[in-house]
């Protein structure tokens, strides 16, 4: 039986449902740190099978600020319009 590569196991969890990145570190007991490396390879890959990673945006829990335009994978560490520091993860899901 053939083991699945870590990205194909992300891709696949990620196509069932969206996770955060810390949550993907726990299903599949490695860094969180390296789960946003394994991302911009993972946007390469889905884009040759016509797929997509969705990146629901981290919101500021203070202010409720969106952070829509952010271009990065990993969590903001403050909010630019309060300077809150409570802020909820990005999320990510695989869509058609």
């Amino acid at each position: 039986m053939s083991k699945q590569t870590l990205r194909k196991q992300i891709i696949s969890l990620l196509s069932e449902q969206d996770y955060s990145a810390l949550e993907l570190s726990q299903l599949l007991g490695i860094p969180e740190k390296d789960v946003y490396g394994h991302f911009p390879h993972i946007v390469r890959s889905l884009s040759s099978q016509n797929r997509e990673l969705a990146v629901i945006p981290s919101v500021c829990l203070k202010c409720e600020y969106q952070f829509d335009s952010r271009k990065r994978f990993t969590k903001p560490g403050r909010c630019p319009r309060c300077r809150g520091e409570r802020i909820q993860e990005p999320r990510f899901k695989v869509i058609p």
